[in-house]
């Protein structure tokens, strides 16, 4: 039986957003039923894969570091290598790695996934760089397979109008689907996770 390439779900956006905590809820979701796995993108350390490692997201060897030297940018669109590498590394590790997220480092709203890297892609924003963010554009913004909104539930101490996101979210990316989430407090976690379930590991969630 030949082994199946792992799923690679590109996960983009700015420092601070909550790549790192959506990183978390999907292991600590995942990681006792899946067989998958974590790389992150930092430029000069390590230290998202260390923060997946302290709080036991996975066993350790199920998460790596990527150094990209650089702008983060090039590691996920131009000159991927170094994260297709740390692709294989995992693979040979595991058998029939079901997925893997990559977890882009800090990036602005015209980051994408190379399609040759990552296989969906999940941009996330938080209500405390603004509400226009949506409003504004941006390939990131308009072509994500998931716009996860974070941090929701600060809206009224950053004075940010979430009707208004909301409409400027629909009118950016029509039919692709966009969640307002507070990865800390759960809130649309399960609505996280059932479009994981769908769109990721393709099951039946009813």
């Amino acid at each position: 039986m030949s082994e199946r390439n792992a799923i690679r779900v590109g996960i983009g956006g700015p420092v601070g957003s909550g790549k790192s905590t959506l990183c978390l809820t999907l292991c600590r979701h995942y990681g006792k039923s899946r067989n998958m796995a974590v790389i992150t993108n930092d430029i000069y350390t390590k230290e998202d894969a260390q923060m997946l490692i302290r709080a036991s997201a996975l066993d350790a060897d199920r998460i790596l570091g990527v150094e990209t030297g650089g702008c983060p940018h090039t590691a996920i669109r131009d000159d991927i290598s170094m994260n297709l590498e740390a692709v294989d590394d995992l693979q040979s590790r595991f058998f029939d790695l079901e997925f893997i997220l990559i977890e882009s480092g800090g990036d602005n709203l015209t980051a994408t996934f190379s399609p040759e890297l990552a296989d969906v892609f999940i941009y996330v924003i938080d209500v405390t760089e603004g509400g226009d963010i949506p409003r504004k554009g941006g390939p990131a913004i308009v072509g994500a397979d998931l716009l996860v909104i974070n941090k929701a539930e600060l809206a009224p101490y950053v004075e940010v109008d979430l009707v208004q996101m909301h409409d400027d979210c629909s009118a950016k990316r029509g039919e692709r689907p966009f969640l307002f989430t507070d990865l800390k407090t759960g809130r649309e976690v399960d609505n996280l996770i059932a479009w994981f379930d769908r769109h990721v590991l393709f099951t039946d969630v009813g």
